[in-house]
């Protein structure tokens, strides 16, 4: 849907006994989204920090829900900017996928950690 906004026309397939999503734009195969790509593991890492720098129980709890739903659409946004990309610019696949896209989630992430230790947690 975030891709098919740019008028691009973007589509999945799942496919019986495989692990992954198919991730189609205008005919062409751009990707397969793993389970790896789903923002999970990202999600427990953020919450992980977040409980070891514990601050007020109702500014974790919310800054918890806040924070993952953010990551959550964060990662969307970038699944869908990354598969235009590779559509774009298919000979920069590796960079794309390897280096610049991780910095987005990860940076991102890591933002919200340096907030929540400035603003809320108590072990400043």
């Amino acid at each position: 849907m975030l891709v098919n906004v740019t008028g691009l026309a973007a589509e999945t397939l799942t496919v019986a006994n495989e692990n992954f999503v198919r991730f189609w734009i205008n005919g062409t195969h751009v990707a397969n989204v793993v389970e790896g790509c789903n923002s999970v593991s990202v999600l427990i890492l953020f919450t992980t920090f977040v409980l070891a720098f514990k601050g007020p129980a109702k500014a974790t709890v919310l800054f918890l829900l806040a924070g993952m739903a953010s990551i959550y659409l964060v990662n969307l946004l970038r699944i869908g900017i990354l598969a235009i990309g590779i559509y774009k610019f298919p000979q920069y696949t590796e960079l794309l996928h390897q280096v610049v896209f991780p910095v987005i989630i990860y940076g991102y992430v890591f933002l919200l950690w340096m907030w929540w230790v400035n603003k809320f947690s108590l072990k400043k």
